[in-house]
């Protein structure tokens, strides 16, 4: 019976060790060796990417935002602000009592099939909006020139980069609204265009809002 208890009793004794060895290595010492790799070495991804102007956070690289006009009375869907560069449509977040747009809490796609005919509306509605949109005096957007990312949204719904041709089909309009030469805002694309991720990985691409700070910091100068 002594020995019984006594062998319970040293058991127990050494799961409790094992257990709080276990604790400070895994739940203490472990995270902070990693915490303090991630803030040595890639301190930028580590704090969310974050993108600052004047000083400020004002979003992540990884995370898409909107640019649209204050709601109107008696609007549900807000009109896009077209002196900003647009990113991709945002229809893959939806709109309910827990996430509405960028206002997220969740992500996700659209979830429906290519023959949908919600989809089809929204690609056909999306496109027709594009072409309006940026056909200006003297430039006119034709349909076929609409790339597919302008008009459906990313499997997330938070894809913050366009392609270089959707922003090139943005320029004539951005540079209209703001008052500047085509040249220049061409220019301010072709230096915030990154090109394959090591070269062969991904498509070019350009993050909507290291552009849009860009444009604003551009108009304030012109």
């Amino acid at each position: 019976m002594n020995n019984s208890v006594t062998n319970t009793a040293r058991l127990l004794g050494a799961g409790l060790r094992a257990l709080l060895v276990l604790t400070v290595v895994c739940g203490v010492l472990y995270p902070l060796a990693v915490t303090g790799v991630a803030q040595g070495l890639f301190s930028g991804k580590a704090n969310g990417s974050e993108i600052t102007a004047d000083g400020k956070v004002v979003g992540s690289s990884l995370i898409g935002q909107a640019y649209n006009l204050p709601l109107k009375k008696g609007q549900e869907t807000p009109e896009p602000d077209l002196k900003w560069f647009q990113g991709r449509p945002q229809n893959g977040l939806g709109a309910n009592s827990v996430n509405t747009r960028y206002k997220l809490i969740l992500s996700g796609a659209t979830n429906r099939s290519g023959d949908n005919a919600d989809l089809i509306t929204w690609v056909k509605d999306a496109k027709a909006a594009v072409v309006k949109d940026n056909s200006v005096t003297g430039y006119t957007v034709k349909p076929a020139d609409v790339p597919a990312e302008a008009v459906t949204s990313s499997g997330s719904g938070l894809d913050p980069d366009i392609s270089p041709d959707y922003a090139d089909i943005q320029v004539h309009r951005v540079a209209e609204r703001n008052g500047l030469s085509v040249a220049q805002v061409r220019k301010l694309v072709d230096e915030h265009t990154d090109g394959r991720t090591l070269g062969f990985i991904g498509e070019p691409r350009v993050n909507v809002l290291e552009l849009n700070i860009a444009l604003e910091g551009l108009v304030a100068k012109s």
